[in-house]
């Protein structure tokens, strides 16, 4: 069933319905009326060369929260085996439809940190949630963007204040086992002038034997004001009966920076869309992206940099294996206005195929509407290199181990960066499962 056939039923009635049953503060219901009735009329993104009009996308779920904890070893245990205990900072669980576990050290706390559930944060910080929420990644970009806007539930809240540095990793966990649950996380990070953090966001479903598909439609959305540093790292793996759709966007003001980690792992079909507005002087952006295409897999990525700021700089990487049947579109997109002068944008992507069925291709873009500036990308689609093979074969290495090494080789850039190690040794783990 096409998705424009399945939304007629979802309009503005149907989004008011779901926000007026969480007692959702009244501009928020107006504000997702507003959405569902955009959901109802606008068309599908149109990803290059990925045909998601014929994905499961009417697989919209129902609000199903989870089970609400205090203590953090009552969580499911497969919730607990995506943290990093070792890791004594901030957390926040989400569970299906609702966040149902969040710690806050009391020291951040004393510093006017906030974590909560965006719909917790939507009453208890109105201001900052309404100036912010859904104006990188707009409500009436696409209907993907408007039923995210009518439908999100849970989801993050972070605020990081003027000065503030967090030493530790801030982990969210966005788990499902429900096939049938609405999972549509929105992870909304505001880090204020001169702050620094650093972000986990592990997004993962376990849903045993099910003909349901479950839709993540989720979306990031991070603000660095002046001077603020951020690191967004994310690592998504879900079955393959889900289908994975993430839009991700960064503001930066003036001398603000992100640092993307991006593990797009997932089993089944993917839109992947992570792009940084540089409004601000002297703003840097640095996104490293890769992902593992098996199976009969479709998957999308997309990673993109506006300059707009003068002096701004900005960096794009994405690597991409696959093999059986799997295809793989990537593409980079630099954009540099008029009147960012001095602005030097940067992107490189890279597709290695390990099966003649297997189908990548890269497409770097460049638009440039400014004289003063440097600009540059690569791009290659191949197979492993045979020079490189013989070469390790020649130290005594089996050819498939050679091989192993060469691909790890090729994906370390991200992997070895992901700052939180149990993060860090799931992403190899689902590596080795996906690469055999």
């Amino acid at each position: 069933m096409s998705m424009s056939k399945s939304t007629a039923f979802f309009d503005r009635k149907a989004a008011a319905a779901i926000a007026r049953s969480k007692q959702e503060p009244s501009w928020l219901v107006a504000w997702r009326e507003e959405a569902g009735e955009w959901a109802a009329a606008l068309e599908l993104p149109k990803p290059e060369k990925t045909p998601i009009d014929r994905w499961m996308l009417d697989a919209q779920g129902e609000y199903r929260p989870g089970q609400t904890v205090s203590l953090l070893s009552e969580l499911p245990s497969e919730v607990l085996a995506l943290l990093d205990e070792q890791v004594g900072g901030a957390v926040i669980v989400q569970h299906n439809s609702s966040v149902v576990y969040s710690r806050l050290p009391e020291e951040l706390k004393a510093q006017g940190v906030v974590l909560s559930s965006l719909e917790e944060a939507a009453r208890t910080h109105e201001e900052l949630v309404r100036t912010h929420l859904m104006t990188a990644y707009a409500r009436d970009e696409h209907k993907l963007s408007a039923m995210h806007a009518a439908m999100w539930n849970g989801s993050v809240f972070l605020y990081v204040p003027r000065g503030v540095e967090i030493a530790e990793p801030v982990q969210a966990v966005l788990y499902a086992d429900d096939a049938e649950a609405a999972f549509v996380p929105h992870l909304l990070v505001i880090a204020d002038e001169g702050s620094r953090v650093c972000f986990m966001e592990n997004a993962a479903a376990s849903l045993g034997e099910t003909e349901t598909t479950l839709f993540h439609n989720g979306a990031v959305e991070v603000f660095a004001k002046r001077g603020a540093r951020v690191q967004y790292a994310a690592v998504h793996h879900m079955d393959d009966t889900a289908i994975d759709i993430s839009f991700r966007r960064a503001v930066l003001a003036d001398d603000a920076r992100i640092e993307w980690l991006i593990g797009d792992l997932h089993e089944g079909n993917t839109l992947s869309d992570t792009k940084t507005i540089l409004k601000g002087t002297g703003s840097t952006s640095d996104a490293k992206v890769i992902t593992v295409g098996t199976g009969s897999q479709r998957m999308s990525l997309t990673t993109g940099a506006v300059h707009i700021g003068r002096s701004s700089e900005s960096d794009m990487v994405t690597r991409a294996v696959i093999t059986d049947e799997a295809t793989v579109i990537i593409n980079g997109i630099t954009k540099i206005e008029k009147g960012s002068a001095k602005a030097n944008g940067q992107q490189t992507e890279r597709v290695l195929m390990l099966s003649p069925k297997a189908r990548g291709d890269a497409n770097p873009i460049l638009l440039i509407d400014e004289d003063d500036v440097m600009a540059g990308h690569a791009a290659s689609v191949g197979q492993v290199n045979a020079e490189q093979v013989y070469y390790l074969m020649s130290r005594g290495i089996a050819r498939s181990a050679a091989e192993r090494l060469i691909i790890y080789g090729f994906l370390d850039p991200v992997v070895s960066e992901i700052p939180v190690e149990a993060v860090r040794k799931r992403l190899q783990q689902i590596l080795e499962r996906k690469l055999g």
